[in-house]
């Protein structure tokens, strides 16, 4: 397999092609045009960064990325650091393809922009609306477009109330989980129940409730097999709805996974109980696929990795694979045709289905579908990550379980794993593991006592390799910080 890349659009330019893996030795690339210190000066002068401590990095300073092919990146220092986390969860077709970049340019030569209110559409958004419908479970041939997923979510519950109006039978309470992350509008922090992210919202949205995770290396008795323990945090929901009242509840919204939560997954009792239960009480289910969605766990969809049906999908990231912002919500059929039919749905953005980024999304699709790239991380370069991994950090004296699947994976770090005793001081023993690969040039992310990794889908098996020594390197180096090693 391969791709091409372009320093810049320019029908004049040569192509230059580099091996679908990423490799991107041969590329030059140019030098910033102002030195690391200007950049951090002005970044520190004028920039405000999402979920910092500004004081702290701007007398760090930032790290300044200029350039990305692949699975690597390149700052103004000229480092080369390989991405373990795919940007942010998103550039599953890794770096640089010109394919993305040639859409978004004819696009923007042919349409720019155009709205989709006033009875308008555009080629772009049609196509990428039929070309979901083919790639999503048979159910769902209807999408709504927004810029994020925390926009995808806040219409999650627009959709949801309208569904219960169309039906006269309102129902007011959504019930979300602990510990979950479904953005950070208002409405998406309050369904993602970070208690740190609600502390800096004294005006969360009313009617939005929350369970317990399944989170079992943390949360479990010790006396609980995961299977038990799984099945009794899925069995909290129908206590929730009981005592809300069945005819009150609207909704229960979950990733498959959790993955700013610390890429938690489920034992294989959960999603089937919680799926009996909104079935039981006529609970509409809605799967944050966000971060699941695109081929993440090498199914196209991460509900289908755990075997469940929901009635509404949340999408981003994987969409684009981050080449621009965009979003959009997948309405299952039967919650479609309540809507349809049934009065204005007051609800839209201004750049609900840019054409642009409809453009992008379309051209990222045919990629991940036609290269067979889903398709590979399941049967290939997954289980040999998966594997990879619980060989490198089997007995490792401060790793207490990898979880995860496709390209996905949690790496739980513990004070004594056998007996899943987690340290006191989690957040600070992940942010020096954070630092520590950061400095040994891999992105890797700490969620509080756990690292994660989900790195690009057009990943290699040495790419594979280069990461798991990276990251065995920064853990040995926390042990031996941490007198463990």
């Amino acid at each position: 397999m391969s791709y091409k890349t372009e320093d810049a659009i320019d029908e004049e330019k040569p192509d230059v092609s580099v091996s679908g893996t990423g490799r991107n030795d041969a590329l030059a690339w140019a030098a910033p045009s102002r030195s690391t210190a200007d950049y951090r000066a002005l970044d520190a002068a004028h920039h405000i960064h999402p979920f910092s401590d500004m004081g702290s990095l701007n007398r760090a300073g930032s790290r300044v990325i200029v350039k990305a092919r692949g699975v690597y990146l390149s700052d103004s220092d000229g480092n080369r650091i390989i991405d373990g986390m795919a940007g942010l969860w998103c550039v599953n077709v890794g770096y640089g393809r010109k394919e993305l970049a040639d859409a978004a340019y004819r696009q923007m030569r042919e349409l720019p922009y155009y709205n989709t209110f006033f009875r308008t559409t555009h080629p772009p958004v049609i196509e990428l609306s039929a070309l979901l419908a083919e790639l999503t479970p048979q159910p769902f041939t209807h999408f709504f477009y927004c810029n994020s997923g925390s926009e995808g979510n806040d219409t999650v519950l627009r959709i949801v109330h309208q569904y219960w109006a169309a039906q006269r039978k309102p129902r007011k309470f959504v019930i979300a989980r602990k510990n979950a992350y479904h953005g950070s509008t208002i409405a998406g922090a309050t369904l993602g129940g970070m208690a740190y992210m609600h502390e800096q919202m004294p005006s969360k949205v009313e009617n939005i409730v929350h369970i317990d995770q399944p989170y079992f290396f943390g949360e479990a008795a010790s006396d609980q097999t995961p299977e038990e323990f799984a099945l009794a945090r899925a069995q909290q929901l129908e206590a929730k709805i009981l005592d809300l009242g069945a005819d009150n509840v609207a909704a229960f919204i979950g990733e498959p996974f959790q993955g700013a939560g610390g890429v938690i997954f489920p034992a294989a009792t959960y999603w089937p109980e919680i799926q009996r239960i909104c079935r039981k009480y006529e609970v509409l289910l809605v799967a944050d696929e966000v971060i699941g969605g695109f081929g993440r766990t090498g199914e196209w969809f991460a509900h289908q990795y755990f075997g469940f049906e929901p009635d509404l999908i949340t999408l981003a990231k994987g969409l684009t694979s981050g080449y621009v912002p965009m979003g959009a919500v997948g309405l299952h059929d039967r919650v479609a045709r309540a809507l349809i039919g049934n009065g204005d749905f007051n609800h839209g953005f201004t750049y609900s289905g840019h054409p642009v980024a409809a453009a992008v999304a379309l051209a990222n699709l045919k990629l991940l579908r036609d290269e067979r790239i889903v398709e590979r991380v399941k049967a290939d370069t997954g289980p040999y990550f998966q594997r990879k991994l619980r060989q490198t950090f089997a007995g490792h004296p401060i790793v207490g379980e990898i979880s995860g699947a496709g390209l996905v994976a949690g790496v739980q770090l513990a004070e004594e794993p056998l007996r899943r005793k987690r340290f006191a001081n989690g957040g600070d023993v992940g942010a020096m593991c954070r630092d520590f690969c950061f400095n040994g040039n891999l992105i890797m992310r700490a969620s509080d006592d756990r690292m994660l990794l989900s790195p690009p889908l057009v990943i290699s098996r040495l790419e594979i390799d280069e990461i798991v020594s990276k990251a065995k390197t920064a853990i040995d180096a926390t042990a031996r910080e941490l007198g463990a090693l």
